[in-house]
């Protein structure tokens, strides 16, 4: 579409982020246009490929109650929990070593549940995650990992509500239009030169928000930043999110911030395709290894698969299968839990072997093209079983301490000895999500350049900002993130442009 008509604010990227920055400019009086570089049917970002899920502090049911409708039913047999604002910081400071920033952490854990309740009176609808966070224990659905609920229809629901709330609102998008430089000189940035259908147009503008992703779909920024053998990994979202945003931002003075090294990155099938694929979603994704365990090619497991719940495991797991010898790892389950897989691991596309005996298994294994270590692998099962502590009660709902003694590396929750068949395993290799290297901006959602003053007229939110998450991340953050720290930028960004 050819750009028309006059602008305060360009929001370049139209996924969560985004979305929710152009809401909150509209909401400050501005006139929007968002910038979405894929086409319309790929609109979304990776907002559109999660599962949805969203971290946020609630004090008990009845903060749930202000964001979804609950029945009679559901109330008496549902155990929800809490979420207190003191355990999101120690899940935020456990998992990130402490290097999360303060005032970003702060914002964030202290605007997840008045920002979501802002979307919701934009007409974003949420549900409880009965599938993927509760398991039926004494009666009850427990629900367990700090996370209660989720977007409704998942990332492709939530995405959805997004653009029909703008578009009840006039926020112009154009599809096909790629952010390619701002237009900045000493007084700030005033505008975007941008591709739109195939054209080089510039796009003045009062202000600019960048929420365009990070660089985990562009393989030469994967290997420079994150290390040899990143060019290997799978992409879980879109192919779009190539780091763009973040060089205009550079190259504009923008300081460089956050973990640059470091990533969320999961175990992905092993047979997904090189991006991700809107017709699967976030279903390539293996996520109940904690009640599995997961051997390399070497036939040896690698990892406490049972450290923690997967919320606060899965984010990192990914890097330590792209580690693994061929880059990639098995999850094995005997007929004692699989119960407990999600529905991921029932799609049609799935790297699947099934058999009677562990020496079948890992035949069946090796035709798949990821061979392990036979003779290894048997005895890996065997040192497993014999280490199992049977003597204490399996609960998946908690972490219940029921351990391997003596293994190189025990399994310290949820070890049930593999010795049930028809046995299954699930081969899977690194799928990375986001990056977490960035910008860095003040609590207005300014962007900072390298004397750690605003860039007038420039802000971000979303992936592309740097400082929130270190080496990990508790599940569901991501989400909730892009919509506190886009409203943020939002109406900073909506209320400069009214100003001035």
């Amino acid at each position: 579409m050819a750009i028309q008509g006059d602008y305060d604010v360009v929001v370049v990227g139209a996924g969560n982020a985004g979305l929710c920055a152009a809401l909150a400019a509209q909401e400050s009086g501005a006139r929007v246009l968002v910038l979405e570089a894929a086409p319309y049917d790929e609109r979304g970002g990776n907002s559109r490929y999660t599962a949805g899920a969203l971290r946020f502090v609630y004090n008990g049911v009845d903060d749930l109650l202000k964001l979804c409708d609950l029945s009679e039913t559901e109330l008496a047999t549902s155990d929800f929990g809490t979420y207190t604002q003191d355990k999101y910081y120690d899940d935020l400071g456990r998992l990130t070593d402490y290097r999360s920033n303060p005032d970003m952490a702060e914002l964030l854990i202290t605007k997840s549940q008045e920002t979501l309740l802002w979307m919701r009176s934009k007409g974003i609808r949420f549900a409880p995650m009965y599938s993927r966070q509760a398991f039926k224990h004494d009666g009850k659905f427990v629900f367990w990992g700090g996370l209660a609920l989720e977007a409704w229809g998942g990332g492709p629901g939530l995405v959805e509500g997004l653009f029909k709330a703008a578009d009840e609102r006039q926020v112009t998008v154009a599809y096909e239009a790629r952010g390619e430089k701002l237009v900045a000189d000493d007084s700030g940035v005033h505008g975007v030169i941008a591709n739109v259908d195939g054209k080089t147009t510039t796009i003045p503008a009062k202000a600019v928000i960048l929420a365009c992703g990070g660089f985990e779909a562009n393989a030469e920024m994967r290997t420079r930043y994150l290390g040899p053998g990143w060019d290997l990994a799978k992409v879980r979202g879109t192919r779009f999110n190539t780091g763009k945003g973040i060089a205009m931002a550079l190259e504009a003075g923008a300081m460089p911030y956050g973990n640059w090294s470091g990533c969320h990155a999961v175990g992905w099938d092993y047979n997904a395709p090189e991006f991700g694929d809107l017709a699967v979603g976030d279903n390539f994704q293996k996520h109940s290894y904690p009640f599995a365990i997961m051997v390399n090619a070497d036939g040896v497991r690698f990892c406490d698969e049972g450290a923690d719940f997967r919320n606060y495991t899965y984010a990192k797991y990914g890097r330590l299968i792209l580690e693994q010898p061929h880059q990639f790892a098995w999850q094995i389950f005997d007929q004692q839990v699989v119960q407990y897989q999600r529905d991921e691991y029932r799609i049609r596309q799935v790297t699947k072997v099934t058999a009677n005996t562990i020496e079948e298994l890992a035949d069946k294994m090796a035709e798949t093209g990821a061979a392990v270590d036979k003779r290894r692998f048997v005895q890996t099962i065997a040192e497993y079983n014999a280490a199992v502590d049977r003597s204490v009660p399996y609960n998946p709902t908690v972490k219940d301490g029921r351990t391997t003694k003596g293994l190189p590396i025990d399994k310290t929750n949820w070890a049930m000895a593999i010795e049930q068949p028809p046995y299954e395993a699930y081969c899977t290799t690194c799928g990375v999500t986001f990056t977490f290297g960035g910008l860095k901006i003040d609590t207005n959602g300014r962007v900072l350049d390298t004397a750690q003053k605003p860039i007038p007229g420039l802000y971000a939110a979303g992936e592309l900002v740097g400082g929130l998450f270190y080496f990990n991340y508790p599940g569901g953050t991501g989400l909730v993130s892009g919509s506190v720290f886009g409203k943020i930028a939002g109406t900073s960004a909506g209320r400069q442009a009214k100003a001035g």
